[in-house]
């Protein structure tokens, strides 16, 4: 009996990490034992198997099919070692340029317009070398992603690696029918991550009259073509009184989930409406009364607030996002951030940075984790600043803050968020900052709080009631 390793699937190998595969349109990689994984490379067409309880689990899974002898595997297919560490998916900001101006941006250190953009050649030898690494889906960011005046070459160019583009963060001016039957025929269909800052406040914000028409424009055509749309909305003073009447219209309109995400202190914030930031607590405060009106009602959306409260109501559940860990979850030698350690991000001069949300504090100083213009990304992979900043784990963060190896609490919030971390490490200036929102969270009671507010929903996260008290 021939078999052959399965269209849809992928052998791949990295450091740590020898026996594994890719599904196509799956982000992560699933291990494998290794009588499965030799296995499956006898699975090449040509090779005679005798069928066996290994073969038939592989065959019931859908990783191998039967075929005709010489029917190989596609080159997609063939087993690949990298011998850089496993990072399924990069965020890439393919252009800092945007049409909109907006207040918040957390690219930008000032108000001066970003203009650095990939070069189409040198963003295809990125490609390649992303591909190399065995990196597998894609975040296409900016600035407006749309505006790189090669988008969908680009878009093109992933999928003819065998990679795919996962999501795509825009602010929808540029979403047209005939963008998004050209990624179809691409057979691109990412998750449209679109940026609506409220009913009434939008044009405010994004610095751009006639953004809010257009951006609703484009989530409403998202929908209609099926693709799954998700909102992100910044919560500060500008926005807060709309949120209610905009979170009814999206969920109206067909949006999968809503995120709802404070406006931080980042440095363009702050020099153009730093007084209009919600401080931590005010801000728990309104998203709590808004999360108990939402669980009372009939809802099918999901929403996500940012740094607090995650709310599925098709589940009746809630997670508290400052709860990293559940009782007996922790696990210390695990990464301190875990998007960051599973998805490298490169902005648009090169710079690769733990989080894009960073990129503006470090250009900001001057500071360098890496550029893959200067350094091939599969060295940046393997040694470096940049590699120590996303593989640190809990437990030496822990060993290295005074406040959080002294704190109960530790075990459960990890430190909280390394972007806030380093945005409050003052004259740290490093990543190992504590999160004083999270320490502001379980030291003044928001836990039982959030509990009391959410009474009937089942919470994800428990965390022993000693603990708490």
């Amino acid at each position: 009996m021939y078999y052959r390793v399965s269209d849809k699937i992928a052998l791949r190998g990295w450091r740590k990490i020898p026996f594994a595969y890719y599904m196509q349109g799956v982000r992560e990689a699933a291990e494998l034992s290794a009588g499965e994984f030799f296995a499956m490379l006898l699975c090449d067409g040509y090779t005679d198997l005798e069928e066996n309880d290994t073969i038939r689990s592989l065959e019931g899974r859908g990783l191998i099919e039967r075929c005709e002898k010489g029917d190989a595997p596609s080159e997609w297919s063939k087993y690949r070692r990298f011998d850089n560490i496993y990072i399924p998916a990069m965020n890439l900001m393919i252009t800092g340029k945007c049409n909109c101006n907006c207040l918040h941006c957390f690219n930008a250190a000032d108000n001066a317009p970003l203009m650095s953009e990939w070069d189409f050649d040198e963003l295809c030898i990125l490609l390649d070398r992303a591909r190399d690494c065995g990196i597998n889906a894609f975040t296409l960011t900016g600035g407006e992603p749309m505006m790189h005046p090669r988008f969908m070459d680009i878009v093109r160019e992933i999928m003819s690696r065998g990679m795919y583009v996962e999501k795509i963060n825009t602010n929808g001016w540029f979403i047209t029918q005939e963008l998004l039957d050209q990624m179809k025929d691409a057979g691109c269909r990412p998750v449209m991550k679109i940026s609506f800052d409220g009913l009434g406040s939008h044009d405010k914000m994004r610095g751009h009259k006639g953004a809010e028409r257009r951006t609703l424009e484009a989530i409403e055509l998202c929908v209609k073509n099926g693709f799954t749309t998700r909102v992100q909305t910044q919560v500060n003073r500008i926005t807060l009184d709309f949120l209610g009447r905009t979170l009814s219209l999206m969920e109206e309109m067909g949006v999968a989930e809503t995120k709802l995400i404070r406006t931080s202190e980042s440095e363009r914030w702050v020099l153009n409406a730093g007084e209009a930031t919600l401080p931590a607590e005010e801000y728990y405060e309104s998203m709590l009364g808004l999360a108990a009106v939402y669980a009372r009602g009939d809802h099918s959306m999901d929403l996500r607030i940012w740094q607090f409260l995650d709310l599925y109501p098709s589940q009746r559940a809630y997670a508290m996002e400052p709860v990293m860990y559940g009782v007996g979850g922790y696990r210390g030698r695990a990464a301190v951030c875990r998007d960051n350690r599973s998805m490298s991000a490169i902005s648009s001069d090169g710079e690769l940075v733990p989080c894009l949300q960073m990129s503006g504090w470090f250009k900001a100083r001057g500071m360098s984790l890496g550029n893959v213009h200067e350094t091939e990304l599969g060295h940046l992979l393997r040694e470096g600043k940049y590699l120590d900043t996303i593989c640190r784990t809990f437990d030496e963060l822990r060993d290295s803050n005074s406040k959080c190896s002294g704190c109960r609490y530790f075990e459960y919030c990890c430190g909280g968020c390394r972007a806030l971390g380093l945005l409050y490490s003052g004259e740290r200036a490093d990543m190992d900052g504590e999160d004083i929102t999270k320490c502001l969270f379980f030291e003044n009671g928001w836990y039982r709080r959030v509990e009391e507010a959410m009474e009937g929903w089942r919470n994800m996260r428990i965390i022993p009631a000693d603990i708490i008290s």
